[in-house]
């Protein structure tokens, strides 16, 4: 199979779906590889080490995806690479299609294969094409909100950590899932008191037991929520239903009972966000203020700590690639139900329940399209 990697276009968005290691890999079974130019440059991978490794280089992306039978990307596919898209061409990159209705339809109509990172299981449950990413958004999160909290940026002049005779900053995340465990981890480290909330008693408790008086777990309702949000220096959140659109747990009257200069960082932008008063926003202008508090909401996060993300989510991806090449996608989807899990839109039908379901669309079963 030709696989084509193209250099990612989206706002500030530097990692690249291939490595040189993944191209070697690929490769020396037999496939071939074309690469867009300075794809990887961004991240200290140049030219030279992909056509060491085997690949062959393209000067455009017109020539990438003119070309390839399976496109590999990091992020979603913009507008003007949606309308290269052919009929029966695999897609695979992180999709997130739930609150994207004009993706969506482009795909649908584009006829393309389309594989979502972000939909496929593993054996042992969880997901993890979104794993890597979430770790790296999580951790990232407790960075961002204690750069945030600081008086340039426009918070309140509080450092999360404290010192001797001042209280550290109170940390509230919502979800103890990847996510908000990467960010609990973070939070813990650097002496925030930290609240996590959750509906999944039993995760609680896990948590407890590793964290023990270090935090706070609270069952989530809409009473914890209000009563935690209020007292929060920083809220970070970290709520996923897979392929789904996230649910509004947050509304815009608990966001004006919180202090002025308080930052929430919205993990769960990607999939629409789970605060009332998110929108999507860029690293080039990541913030917003709502009700006197900071929103961080950038839909890419892991993009800014490009070089980590790159090696992180190709570690995780390479191997569903390494099957769609070689059996196609068909026989590789019919043979593993958690890559079959991974697909979203096929050749003009929607085959995530969760995607359907979000964007009103007919659903059509994988399961009976292969068959």
């Amino acid at each position: 199979m030709l696989i084509g990697v193209p250099k990612e276009i989206k706002n500030q968005e530097y990692r690249v779906g291939l490595t040189p290691a993944g191209t070697r890999e690929l490769v020396s079974r037999g496939h071939q590889v074309i690469v867009e130019a300075n794809a990887g440059l961004a991240v200290g991978l140049p030219d030279e080490a992909y056509t060491a490794a085997g690949a062959s280089l393209c000067g455009d992306a017109q020539e990438v995806y003119a070309r390839a039978d399976m496109i590999v990307k990091v992020k979603e596919p913009q507008a003007v690479e949606r309308a290269m898209l052919r009929k029966g061409q695999i897609l695979y990159a992180y999709l997130h299609l739930a609150p994207d209705r004009q993706q969506a339809t482009d795909l649908i109509e584009s006829g393309a294969v389309c594989v979502a990172y972000e939909t496929i299981t593993g054996p042992g449950g969880g997901l993890p094409l979104l794993a890597p990413m979430s770790e790296v958004a999580g951790r990232m999160s407790i960075q961002v909100a204690a750069a945030h909290l600081e008086k340039p940026h426009g918070g309140m002049g509080l450092l999360l950590a404290g010192v001797p005779g001042v209280a550290p900053g109170h940390v509230v995340i919502i979800g103890g899932g990847t996510v908000g465990t990467n960010a609990l981890q973070m939070a813990v480290g650097i002496g925030a008191r930290v609240t996590i909330l959750d509906t999944n008693v039993d995760r609680l408790r896990q948590l407890d037991l590793i964290f023990g008086n270090r935090i706070t777990t609270q069952y989530s309702s809409a009473n914890s929520l209000e009563r935690c949000i209020a007292s929060a220096d920083a809220v970070i959140g970290a709520v996923l239903i897979p392929g789904a659109t996230a649910p509004k747990l947050v509304t815009r009257g608990m966001i004006s009972t919180m202090k002025k200069g308080a930052v929430v960082v919205d993990v769960a932008i990607d999939q629409g966000g789970c605060f009332e008063t998110s929108h999507a926003t860029t690293h080039a202008d990541p913030t917003y203020v709502v009700d006197g508090v900071i929103h961080y909401c950038v839909a890419n996060m892991p993009g800014a700590v490009a070089r980590t993300s790159t090696f992180a989510l190709t570690n995780a991806t390479l191997g569903h690639a390494l099957a769609l090449a070689t059996k196609g996608w068909k026989r590789a989807m019919a043979e593993d139900k958690h890559l079959r899990a991974g697909l979203n839109v096929c050749e003009g039908q929607v085959t995530h329940e969760a995607v359907a379901t979000a964007l009103g669309r007919p659903y059509v079963n994988a399961d009976d399209l292969l068959a």
